[in-house]
C-alpha cells in the first residue's frame, strides 16, 4: 500500500474563460505515456501550420466544440462533447476552429513507440 494521500481534481476547474492564449496543463507522464488538459477559448492553429508529431494521440472533446482538419483530407471534422479520435503519428492536422461562447477543453493522451495503441471496438457490450 501506498502512504501518498489520494489527490482528486476536476478537469473543469480554474479555466480562465478571458485566456487570450490556450491553455496546456500536463495531468499525467509515464514512459510512453503523456495526458494533457488543453483549454481553447476560442483559438486555432495559425495558417499555413501543420501539426506533425513523431507519436499517436488519442483526442477526447469534454465541453465546447472544434473543427479539424487533416492534411489528406479537404473537409473538416466538427468535435462535439463527447467526441474522441486516434490521431496516428505523422498525420499532418491543424485546428480550424474552437468556441470563443463557452471554453473547449480537451483530453490530449500522447503516445510514444514505447507504448502500444489498442482501441476498444465501436460497439459496446
Amino acid at each position: 500500500m501506498s502512504d501518498q494521500p489520494i489527490d482528486i481534481r476536476n478537469l473543469f476547474a480554474a479555466i480562465d474563460r478571458d485566456r487570450s492564449d490556450e491553455l496546456f496543463e500536463m495531468l499525467l507522464q509515464t514512459p510512453g505515456v503523456r495526458l494533457e488538459r488543453i483549454v481553447s477559448t476560442g483559438q486555432a492553429t495559425p495558417p499555413g501550420k501543420w501539426y506533425d508529431q513523431e507519436g499517436d494521440e488519442w483526442v477526447a472533446l469534454l465541453s465546447g466544440a472544434a473543427r479539424l482538419r487533416f492534411e489528406s483530407s479537404d473537409s473538416e471534422h466538427e468535435l462535439q462533447p463527447g467526441d474522441y479520435l486516434l490521431i496516428p503519428a505523422h498525420c499532418r492536422h491543424r485546428v480550424e476552429w474552437t468556441s470563443a461562447d463557452e471554453p473547449t477543453v480537451w483530453l490530449a493522451l500522447h503516445i510514444t513507440s514505447q507504448a502500444t495503441v489498442s482501441l476498444a471496438s465501436e460497439d459496446p457490450q
